[in-house]
C-alpha cells in the first residue's frame, strides 16, 4: 500500500499480513527413504546412519512450506560423522575414563568418588555445549528463499544460565522448571537470526508456574496426562511469545487436537508393527505446521544474507547421549 506524504511523494507501507506454514510431505515417500536408509545402514554396519539422518532431514525440510516458499537443509552426512567423532573424543572417552578406570584399577574410595564427581561435572558442561552446538548447526544448515538462518549465542553464555538455575531447581525440588525453561528459550530464540533479522521472545516463567504446579499435583489422578497437558501449554505459549521483526508467531494447536493426533498415531504404529512411523511423523509435522502462522508487518525483500559458520560438533554432542534440542 502507498500513502502520500505532505510533499506529495508516495511512501510504501508494509501492511500487516498472515504468513501461513504448512507441511506438504507424504508418508509413502518418507517410508521409501527410510527403507532404503535402513538397508544401507545394515549393509554398512551402521556407518550410513549419518547420511540416513541427512536424507530424512533434507526431505522434511524441503516439504516444510512458509507462505509458498520451501525450507532447505544443507547439512551433510560427512559433517555429522566427523562431529560425532569429535564428540566421542572430547566427551565420551573422558566420561568413560572418570567413571570406570578408578574402579578397574582398584583405586581407594576417595579416588572413585572424585572420578564420579568429575564425570558429573563433564555432563553438566556437556549439556550446554550440546544445546548450543545443535542449535547453531541446524540453523546454520537451514535456508529459506536462498538465505541462511544462524545462531549467534555462545555455549559459555548458556553455561552461566544453566549453572545459575540449577541451585534453584534443587532448592525448589524442580518447581523452578518453568523459569528455567523460559530463560533457556529466551537465550535460544533471541540469538537466532534469519539473514540479518533476529528473532525475539518475551515469555515469562510467571505465566506458566501455575499450570506447572497443577500438572505435577494431578500426575497420579490423571495417570500422567496432566504432564502432557502442560507440555502442550508450554509449546503453544512459547510459539505465541516468539516474534520475528515486527511480526509474531501464532500457534492454534489445541489439547484435544493433540490427544487425537497421538492416539491415532499410536494405533498406526501398533497395527503396522512400527512400519507406519513415517505416516505418523508426517501427520505430526502437518498438524503443528498447519496450525502455525506468522502475523504482522514483514518485509522479506529487505532481509539479506548474514549466515554464521557452524560445525556439526555440537549437533553430534547432542545425539551422543540421545539428547535432541529442537525449537518447539
Amino acid at each position: 500500500m502507498d500513502i502520500s506524504t505532505p510533499d506529495g511523494s508516495n511512501t510504501s507501507v508494509h501492511e500487516s499480513k498472515i504468513y501461513p506454514f504448512s507441511f506438504q510431505g507424504n508418508g509413502g515417500t518418507l517410508f521409501g527413504i527410510q527403507i532404503v536408509n535402513l538397508l544401507l545402514i545394515i549393509i554398512t554396519l551402521g556407518i550410513y546412519y549419518f547420511w540416513a539422518k541427512t536424507r530424512v532431514r533434507s526431505y522434511t525440510w524441503s516439504q516444510s512450506d512458509f507462505d509458498g516458499d520451501r525450507f532447505a537443509y544443507h547439512g551433510t552426512g560427512k559433517e555429522i560423522l566427523l562431529g560425532w567423532l569429535k564428540a566421542f573424543v572430547v566427551f565420551g572417552i573422558p566420561f568413560y575414563a572418570f567413571q570406570n578406570i578408578p574402579i578397574f584399577i582398584g583405586a581407594p574410595v576417595p579416588i572413585i568418588v572424585a572420578g564420579s564427581l568429575l564425570s558429573f561435572l563433564l555432563i553438566a558442561i556437556f549439556i550446554p555445549v550440546a544445546t548450543v552446538g545443535s542449535r547453531r548447526y541446524r540453523l546454520g544448515r537451514t535456508s529459506l528463499r536462498g538465505i541462511r538462518f544462524s545462531f549467534r549465542g555462545k555455549w559459555r553464555e548458556f553455561i552461566k544460565i544453566f549453572f545459575a538455575c540449577m541451585p534453584w531447581m534443587i532448592i525448589t525440588f524442580g518447581f523452578y522448571m518453568p523459569y528455567f525453561d523460559m530463560r533457556r528459550q529466551t537465550f535460544l530464540i533471541e540469538n537466532g537470526y534469519y539473514g540479518n533479522e533476529k528473532f525475539g521472545f518475551d515469555g515469562k516463567g510467571d505465566d506458566l508456574i501455575g499450570s506447572f504446579v497443577l500438572s505435577v499435583f494431578l500426575v497420579m489422578p490423571t495417570l500422567f496426562i496432566s504432564l502432557f497437558w502442560y507440555s502442550y501449554k508450554k509449546t503453544k505459549y512459547t510459539w505465541n511469545h516468539t516474534s520475528f521483526g515486527a511480526a509474531r508467531f501464532q500457534s492454534t494447536i489445541t489439547f484435544g487436537g493433540l490427544i487425537g493426533l497421538y492416539l491415532v498415531n499410536g494405533l498406526i504404529l501398533i497395527f503396522t508393527l512400527g512400519f507406519g512411523a513415517p505416516w505418523a511423523k508426517v501427520r505430526t509435522m502437518s498438524y503443528y505446521l498447519d496450525h502455525l502462522t506468522l502475523q504482522g508487518q514483514l518485509d522479506l525483500s529487505a532481509i539479506v544474507q548474514e549466515a554464521q559458520e557452524a560445525s556439526a560438533f555440537g549437533e553430534e554432542v547432542g545425539d551422543f547421549m540421545a539428547m535432541d534440542f529442537d525449537l518447539g
